[in-house]
């Protein structure tokens, strides 16, 4: 015990000397480390007769506590050093003027997005959002696409290996569109909202990625015909590219939860190597461009989402959140937009003062 005394007292000593985390580990290790002296002292234990356990037990407990809690104690007193040194060798002079090149951007996908909010708002539309993983009913049938629809295949969606509540699978949406069914029966009708956001599907290129952005559109009300759709399109597209002579085309096409269903292009030429929305596409140089999809909502759809199709009808349209990026902004592939590179980043990226307003021009960039 007296060997014992003498090595706690100089353990206790070094333990107070210690000016550096480091040198406080070596005394832990060297007194309560598997091979430490207190450690070694609790082995010898099973050596000892019941009476002398007994007796010397208490006694090296007793010091391996006073050392755990010396250690502990100097462990706190050297880290609030440290953090006071180190707060005092970091302190910022909030009179020197800020950094002349500002840091970071705001992506132009989300610049895009809050352009459409800006314009769509002045329209009387409410943003909607909604899960990105949804189940099969709500991204799938409720949207009167049938079990054998080509879009529910493996090489078009990521399914999951899990199951919803009611038995149907989990996917991660491929639309938007699910946002539009999950709105109308929270709501019901009349209804006026855009649905922007993040959707998956199985497909890279320079023009497709497994994620991007889109935009669905829905409007539902009494005596609402394509007239509105086109209006409504048109008013959009120019005030997000910001010219007035944006000519629209409808065409006939065919989507299960629109009926009649039309795809819109829109007049362009090119410049370069780059496309520039505007003009007649029917004009020499001019061209069409595809944008979306859209039509009258099907009357199964309304009916799903539970809306009157007697009393009610609407229309619905979608568009990439990208491509009208890349349209506007000038880029030419889509795979740049999530490498984040941070020379791409500060070319294009926009700054937190840019924000999108009618009156100043949604596309205003410092």
């Amino acid at each position: 015990m007296t060997e014992l005394t003498s090595q706690k007292d100089a353990s206790l000593a070094a333990i107070g000397a210690a000016t550096t985390l480091d040198a406080l580990e070596e005394q832990r290790v060297g007194a309560l480390g598997k091979k430490g002296w207190v450690s070694l002292a609790l082995k010898t234990l099973g050596q000892m007769s019941p009476d002398e356990r007994k007796e010397a037990a208490p006694a090296i407990q007793a010091v391996r506590g006073e050392v755990a809690a010396a250690i502990e104690a100097k462990k706190a007193a050297l880290e609030g050093a440290a953090l006071e040194a180190q707060l005092a060798s970091e302190t910022i002079d909030l009179t020197l003027p800020a950094p002349s090149v500002p840091q970071g951007s705001i992506h132009p996908v989300s610049q895009v997005m809050d352009e459409l909010a800006e314009i769509f708002a002045d329209l009387g539309f409410a943003v909607a959002t909604g899960p990105e993983i949804e189940d099969d009913w709500h991204n799938f049938t409720a949207l009167n696409m049938d079990e054998s629809h080509p879009a529910r295949a493996m090489h078009d969606t990521f399914y999951f290996p899990d199951t919803a509540e009611d038995g149907g699978k989990l996917l991660l949406r491929t639309h938007t569109s699910p946002v539009q069914i999950r709105s109308m029966k929270a709501q019901g009708a009349p209804i006026r909202i855009i649905a922007p956001g993040r959707v998956y599907r199985s497909d890279s290129d320079a023009t497709h990625t497994p994620m991007f952005h889109q935009v669905e559109g829905l409007v539902i009300d009494r005596d609402i015909h394509l007239g509105h759709l086109k209006w409504t399109l048109e008013t959009f597209f120019k005030a997000f590219f910001e010219r007035e002579d944006i000519t629209l085309r409808l065409r006939p096409s065919y989507f299960p939860f629109t009926e009649p269903s039309v795809e819109f292009d829109v007049g362009y030429a090119n410049e370069g190597n780059r496309r520039v929305v505007g003009g007649h596409g029917d004009d020499e140089g001019h061209d069409w461009m595809e944008l979306g999809g859209s039509g009258m909502v099907n009357r199964r759809v309304l009916e799903f989402a539970g809306v009157d199709p007697d009393e009610y009808q609407g229309f619905a349209f979608g568009l990439g959140i990208d491509r009208i990026a890349m349209l506007k902004y000038g880029m030419n592939d889509l795979r740049a937009f999530f490498d984040g590179d941070p020379r791409w980043l500060s070319h294009y990226g926009f700054s937190p003062y840019d924000q999108p307003t009618l009156s100043a021009g949604v596309g205003v960039k410092s």
